[in-house]
């Protein structure tokens, strides 16, 4: 195809990434661990407030290993959201534990509160609750974390999607025992693949490095007590991360600038809606999102295949999990008392919109004017 590519998201390179990598291979560090993870951990945590940060090899290593330093095994129930991606739930089942599924609110499309409350009676003991922050938008999180306060039961924030993300001032993933953010491709920021696991206790933190280095007991010869993971980043990825992170605040203005370019453009479009946002935080709008009102003509199938026409890709909103077919057997708890479902909703009737901070205003022309088309629009 002759016509230009247009990304959803994809990763901005700036330079100051090759310089730390170049530092790793003048130094020979370029196995696993050295002078860039400890450093991209100690600016992560300064950066986010956390106060402690142990670098990995994914977010999905982040939360496997939240699940473990909490104890969780087989038979425990753990309640996470609904509307995510599915490594968000897997770690559950690694560990032969049980997923509840809590439905998205209207408000955020995150956990709802009330869900959240039901599936308390309902499993008054769980052990650990998973937040998500969907899109890079804040959930509710004084209300989950009231909630999870009177049961006490511990919340590990998926800040995967919101890194740079605040809530009443304060950075996502920064409120729960522990919470995690992913350097995925498509991510903010990215490392090429890998994550973190932070918290405000450093003995989780030690912890999580522990585990994550094949939990190798401080011996001189190499002895192992317990079972250990691979799950350690390398000191070549966290150079990209080092330069990425210089340069955070820089692609969440720009996300944030693109969100609010559809929301002006399809303003006088009623079937549209963009993603709402949560007022008491500041979104770093990772993706621009949007839902078509049911009835209407332009369905999300007709506007991402006009928008693959141009050569642009988009993608539909997450399939929640209490709908795919290998979370079946698990409980999901409906936000509406009625049992309907707020995340299926927003799924059949969503799609994720081009997101990638190398746009141009041409580019954005040409997306904003092909899904004006679908609404019989010029």
């Amino acid at each position: 195809m002759d016509k230009k590519r247009i990304y959803l998201s994809c990763p901005t390179m700036h330079g100051e990434e090759q310089k730390f990598i170049q530092e790793a291979f003048d130094t020979n560090w370029v196995a696993p661990l050295g002078p860039n993870v400890n450093g991209f951990e100690a600016e992560m945590a300064a950066y986010t407030g956390c106060g402690h940060a142990a670098a990995l090899s994914a977010g999905t290593a982040a939360i496997h290993l939240a699940l473990k330093l909490l104890g969780v095994e087989q038979g425990d129930v753990v309640f996470v959201s609904d509307l995510t991606f599915s490594a968000t739930c897997n770690p559950i089942v690694y560990e032969k534990a049980t997923p509840v599924f809590i439905d998205a609110e209207p408000d955020t499309w995150n956990m709802s509160p009330e869900a959240l409350k039901k599936a308390f009676a309902l499993y008054p003991h769980p052990k650990a609750v998973i937040c998500v922050h969907l899109y890079g938008t804040p959930a509710r999180l004084a209300e989950i974390m009231a909630i999870c306060a009177e049961h006490q039961v511990p919340l590990i924030e998926d800040a995967a999607e919101s890194l740079g993300s605040t809530y009443q001032g304060r950075h996502t993933g920064t409120f729960g025992k522990m919470g995690i953010y992913s350097f995925n491709g498509n991510k903010i920021i990215t490392t090429s693949g890998g994550g973190m696991l932070v918290s405000a206790d450093e003995e989780l933190t030690k912890r999580a490095t522990f585990l994550a280095t094949q939990a190798r007991d401080p011996a001189r010869h190499y002895q192992h007590s317990q079972i250990g993971y691979n799950y350690r980043m390398s000191n070549i990825t966290a150079g990209i991360g080092r330069g990425q992170l210089l340069h955070l605040e820089e692609h969440k203005a720009i996300k944030q600038s693109i969100y609010r370019q559809y929301q002006e453009a399809f303003a006088d479009i009623p079937e549209i809606s963009m993603n709402p946002l949560n007022p008491e935080g500041d979104a770093n709008n990772w993706l621009s999102c949007m839902t078509i009102d049911a009835g209407s003509e332009a369905t999300p199938d007709k506007v991402m295949d006009a928008l693959a026409e141009e050569n642009i890709e988009s993608r539909p909103i997450w399939k929640p999990m209490h709908l795919q077919p290998v979370f079946e057997q698990y409980d999901f708890i409906a936000h509406h008392e009625d049992g309907s479902s707020v995340g299926a909703d927003i799924f059949e009737r969503g799609l994720c919109l081009p997101s990638d901070i190398k746009n141009t205003p041409e580019d954005m022309r040409l997306i904003i004017g092909t899904v004006k088309k679908c609404f019989g629009r010029a």
